[in-house]
């Protein structure tokens, strides 16, 4: 079956046109961190300096990172995440979680979070109505695009 000129819409492939290019989640990742300054960034992630550079546009650009100058002379920046990057820390810790469970299961883990309350944080998706954990099989899609449904494009 060839590939669909004009895949399914979607705001999952919408905000990976943003920030799934390679580095773009782990810079969101640094920042939040508290590590926002260009070299920061680039001895954190491993990134390529003229990648990265583009990245940090492209996030600044969309109003997930603001750029404040830390130093005039010479002048330098450090980023910090928006309103609309803090946003996408959830995304992050769950991401983060996954990797935990999936790829470390020796125990050897890479960073631990504490919560506010003392314990190791653990996040979890709930339903916002009723509090409830979300689990696949509690979820129904309802294709709102015209042209789609479920399982794909209606017949022309």
């Amino acid at each position: 079956m060839a590939a669909s000129k004009d895949p399914r819409p979607c705001s999952i492939a919408d905000t990976l046109a943003l920030v799934g290019e390679k580095y773009s989640l782990l810079v969101l990742r640094e920042v939040c961190l508290g590590n926002g300054r260009f070299d920061q960034l680039v001895r954190n992630i491993g990134a390529p300096r003229d990648i990265l550079a583009t990245r940090l546009r492209r996030l600044v650009d969309a109003g997930i990172l603001t750029r404040r100058p830390y130093s005039e002379r010479p002048q330098r920046f450090e980023y910090r995440p928006t309103r609309a990057g803090l946003e996408l820390e959830p995304v992050l810790l769950t991401l983060k979680e996954w990797g935990d469970r999936h790829l470390h299961q020796d125990g050897d883990l890479p960073m631990a979070l504490e919560h506010v309350c003392g314990n190791e944080f653990v996040p979890v998706v709930t339903c916002r109505a009723c509090g409830d954990e979300v689990r696949h099989e509690h979820l129904a899609a309802h294709p709102q695009a015209p042209g789609w449904t479920v399982g794909g494009p209606t017949a022309a």
